[in-house]
């Protein structure tokens, strides 16, 4: 298969080293990104982290609100390749089927499980020890096309999403390289997906990160670890603050729900519905991010009478 022509449509931060890597040995005609979005206190329109690295690498950018408005223009490029990774916006037909030989998306799945939004996440905060990442051809079915390559990742207890986004940030500028020599000498070959085994995740919302104590400790570590960075995670004071967790360990305790157990040693302890949760890090309202310990001394006292 020739391929010397290439598309790159992504927009987030984990599509970053996959740019690099396919800008660093092909031939990127364009970048197609969304477009720059306020941000920050002063709203300022800020370009997303691949817009951004492409202008670095000198490439030819477009971020149209609606990819089709620019079917021409890339029609005129004569691509023989689109690549896809993290893009977040909806590409018709006419834009996936444009280059001469179609589209490949990478989705950080071991697909068909977890097709959709939050797939790093859903993985996590399920509990699973192994995920991975899916190159795929690009279909009118979200994350249904045929399969080109997968690889594997175990997933440790100190994993949560932030580290997970890192490593196949990596493993995605890995995997595309190795994709396109395998197609180039017709060693990979598209396999269909197995429908009866295919799974979906939607979109979190802010509400995912609220942590019910009622719930089991080992659920609500899953969903410490599964809500970074976004939406993170919380629970509510009885003056309606919030303090953010950030990392937390499992402990043995049988207690009502929401006690607070202890405050010694690494963090508060707190009974959950099924064992307790020792709080290793977390952020008071309006302050930095700080350990266990740290938080004790300065807010400790004032749990035992704010906890609902």
């Amino acid at each position: 298969m020739t391929l010397e022509r290439f598309l790159y449509f992504g927009s987030d931060e984990i599509a970053v080293p996959t740019l690099e890597a396919l800008a660093e040995r092909e031939q990127v005609l364009a970048v197609l990104t969304q477009p720059d979005r306020p941000s920050g206190r002063k709203r300022k329109l800020t370009p997303c982290p691949v817009k951004a690295r492409a202008l670095e690498l000198g490439l030819q950018v477009l971020d149209p609100e609606k990819v089709g408005e620019v079917s021409e223009q890339l029609q005129d490029l004569q691509p023989d390749l689109a690549v896809v990774f993290a893009y977040g916006q909806y590409m018709p037909r006419s834009i996936f089927e444009l280059p001469r030989h179609g589209s490949i998306n990478l989705h950080p799945s071991l697909l068909p499980k977890y097709r959709g939004a939050s797939p790093i996440q859903s993985a996590l905060l399920d509990g699973l020890e192994e995920s991975g990442i899916s190159i795929l051809k690009v279909s009118a079915k979200m994350d249904a096309g045929d399969l080109l390559l997968q690889r594997r990742v175990s997933m440790g207890e100190e994993d949560d999403g932030v580290r997970m986004r890192q490593r196949f940030a990596s493993l995605g500028a890995e995997l595309i390289l190795e994709a396109l020599e395998g197609l180039r000498e017709e060693r990979l070959s598209f396999v269909p997906q197995d429908e009866a085994e295919a799974t979906e995740c939607g979109k979190l919302s802010k509400e995912d990160g609220l942590l019910d104590w009622k719930r089991s400790a080992e659920s609500l570590r899953h969903q410490v670890r599964g809500c970074q960075p976004w939406p993170g995670t919380w629970f509510e004071l009885e003056n309606g603050e919030r303090i953010k967790v950030f990392r937390v360990r499992i402990e043995a305790a049988t207690a009502k729900a929401g006690t607070l157990l202890e405050l010694k040693g690494d963090g508060p302890l707190i009974a959950t519905g099924e064992g307790a949760l020792r709080l290793l890090e977390l952020q008071p309202p309006g302050k930095s991010r700080m350990d266990g310990r740290s938080f004790m001394n300065g807010y400790g006292r004032l749990l035992p009478e704010m906890l609902p």
